[in-house]
């Protein structure tokens, strides 16, 4: 059983930037490709970015030139650097693991998730 544990979320102006990780254990962390969610009120969880096993990343078109993803496999650990932020970037922000190389846009192809850690983007 592998857990995820997300931390890094809070309170940030418009324009400002977070960086999100996500501490995994119980698995084998290379063996996984990785995926960060969100979830505003009211709405379904979206897609935000993936990193393949190798460490190859892609993004939603929404956040694409903002927000990076990067994975320390020495320290089992999956990093989301959000910058240029948006108020509609407010929302829950989840990890996830898949045991696929590449990951998935899908949230249902994923096979364990983190609690979530709460994203306020003010304007």
């Amino acid at each position: 059983q592998v857990q995820l544990v997300e931390s890094g979320g809070g309170l940030v102006q418009a324009g400002g930037s977070l960086r999100l990780s996500c501490a995994t254990s119980g698995g084998t962390f290379s063996m996984y490709a990785m995926g960060w969610f969100r979830q505003a009120p009211g709405k379904e969880r979206e897609f935000v970015v993936g990193i393949s096993r190798g460490g190859i990343a892609y993004s939603s078109d929404s956040v694409k030139g903002r927000f990076t993803c990067s994975r320390d496999n020495s320290k089992n650990t999956v990093y989301l650097q959000m910058n240029s932020m948006k108020p509609e970037d407010t929302a829950i922000y989840y990890c996830a693991a898949d045991r696929s190389v590449v990951g998935s846009r899908r949230p249902n192809e994923y096979d364990y998730w983190g609690q979530g850690t709460q994203v306020t983007v003010s304007s």
